[in-house]
């Protein structure tokens, strides 16, 4: 059982940048793949990042490539997600997710665990 706790969203200008951060209980954190999602008002939970077990394999949607980096610190059991040069259409509900396994994973429903999530809002 692993539980996520989200922290460091808030309300930026855009250009502005921002980090993620993803607390989470459990002693075996660092076997879990994890990732990064979110959710805009209307619209369905979408893929933003994920990264493996050991950090050697890693994966960002198209949208936030070359903006979004995802890293994790196992000693710390947290998951990062910087975010700079942010852009209104990034405003959205930011979720942390995480699942047993070694291998990335694009799709929600492979995720068994999941924060409460942190509103991110970027203004233009």
């Amino acid at each position: 059982q692993v539980q996520l706790v989200e922290s460091g969203g808030g309300l930026v200008q855009a250009g502005d940048s921002l980090r993620l951060s993803c607390a989470a209980s459990g002693r075996t954190f660092s076997t879990y793949a994890v990732g990064w999602f979110r959710q805009a008002p209307g619209k369905e939970r979408e893929f933003v990042a994920t990264l493996s077990w050991s950090s050697t394999a890693t994966s960002v949607a198209d949208s936030v490539k070359g903006r979004f980096t995802i890293s994790r610190d196992n000693a710390k059991n947290t998951v990062y997600l910087q975010m700079n040069n942010l852009k209104p259409e990034d405003t959205a509900v930011y979720y942390c997710a995480a699942d047993l396994g070694r291998g990335i994973r694009y799709r929600a429903r492979d995720y068994a665990y999941w924060g409460q999530g942190t509103q991110v809002t970027v203004s233009s």
